[in-house]
């Protein structure tokens, strides 16, 4: 189904152009020269409410589809800036919503939907377990009316920055289950309340603050697990294919973003007497990488469509984040080439947007992680692994 621009969507773009206005490239700039974390523009976003878009009217949200919240990052993204810092907020929650307690969703969803709470951290990856999510050691113990965790999570992203974390688990070793899928378990951590959770920073290629967040002995009530104990694998995997789809959006904003930025500088760079734009070498790149970015945004809106028509549709999320993925990294290469030593220039900002493009070859989800999914699930490829 191709996306139909609706009033709400036209809406949303508009107010995220307008809050974006006031954070220019020179506001990104600074930010990465300082390391320092997008306070002052989450704060304006949050203000307006969308980032409560996905949390139901009945909590205090927009109740909007997975397809409109995705206008949100993809116009963040289109405008330079960084979606990264407010996008797992938008999406975090739904693990919550689908199979938190009525006290868990009457507690926090509201206070998640006006940006009161921020829920933005997410344990999952594990030193010694990337994709193979199943291998995960950080252990919760029963111990009385709850838990007793103990591990080590990498990759923790704005865990200094987020009030709530969701934590993935193993309460059964993996010895003890039929499959290793099962004996995982989802918990809500209240990072304001517990003890004996700490962070070491991850120093990027991006401005992105991530984490190693270590549990020595973190006690935790029967109350903040999510859903079923065992079950918390299979209750991640519903907010999955939402991130994959505004991941895909964010990646359609950025390589839109960097079109624009070839194009503009084709048109006014002049060199032999006539602008480079007007030479095929310079001309055609530009033109093939803006086909691949306005595919690959075909495929966002299927994925978007199917989500929020409760279909399947882990293919179609999956297939749509490498679309959208391997077109912005063209058009990051596009717009490199187009500028050339200016390009490398950071006043350009091209070499900034260049760095956190390629990111998306590798993050939330592998592109061989996709292929291997596509292989398996869709084509009927034997497992490669």
């Amino acid at each position: 189904m191709i996306s139909s621009e609706t009033e709400i969507r036209s809406d949303l773009r508009e107010l995220v152009d307008r809050v974006c206005a006031d954070f220019p490239d020179a506001y990104w700039r600074d930010l990465e020269e300082t390391d320092s974390y997008p306070e002052k523009f989450v704060a304006a976003l949050t203000s307006t409410g969308v980032l409560g878009a996905l949390v139901p009217e009945e909590f205090g949200g927009l109740g909007l589809g997975v397809g409109d919240a995705s206008i949100i990052v993809e116009q963040i993204n289109r405008n330079g800036g960084n979606a990264a810092a407010v996008h797992a907020q938008l999406y975090t929650m739904s693990a919550v919503l689908r199979h938190g307690s009525d006290e868990q969703r009457s507690q926090y969803l509201p206070l998640i939907a006006t940006g009161e709470l921020r829920l933005q951290a997410f344990g999952v990856t594990e030193p010694i377990a990337g994709t193979d999510t199943t291998k995960i050691r950080t252990f919760a113990r029963r111990d009385g009316d709850g838990y007793v965790i103990n591990g080590q999570k990498v990759w923790t992203s704005r865990f200094q920055h987020s009030d709530l974390m969701l934590l993935l688990a193993r309460t059964t070793p993996i010895d003890e289950v039929e499959k290793k899928s099962q004996g995982l378990s989802l918990f809500l951590l209240d990072l304001r309340e517990v003890d004996g959770v700490t962070a070491r920073p991850i120093k990027t290629m991006v401005n992105h603050e991530t984490n190693e967040v270590f549990f020595d002995d973190v006690r935790v009530p029967a109350s903040t697990l999510v859903g079923q104990e065992g079950r918390g694998f299979h209750h991640i995997l519903d907010g999955m294919n939402a991130e994959r789809v505004l991941v895909a959006a964010e990646c359609v904003g950025d390589g839109r973003w960097f079109v624009d930025r070839a194009r503009r500088y084709a048109c006014e760079r002049i060199v032999f007497d006539r602008p480079i734009g007007q030479n095929q070498g310079i001309q055609f790149p530009i033109a093939t990488a803006h086909v691949h970015v306005e595919a690959a945004d075909l495929m966002r809106w299927r994925a978007a469509h199917l989500f929020d028509s409760g279909e399947p549709c882990g293919a179609e999320a999956n297939m749509a984040k490498l679309l959208a993925a391997d077109a912005s990294w063209e058009a990051a290469n596009v717009a490199m080439q187009t500028l050339g030593g200016f390009g490398m220039a950071s006043e350009y900002d091209v070499e900034r947007k260049f760095r956190e493009s390629r990111l998306f070859q590798i993050a939330p989800i592998s592109t061989n992680l996709i292929l291997a999914h596509i292989g398996q699930h869709v084509l009927g490829l034997p497992r490669s692994f």
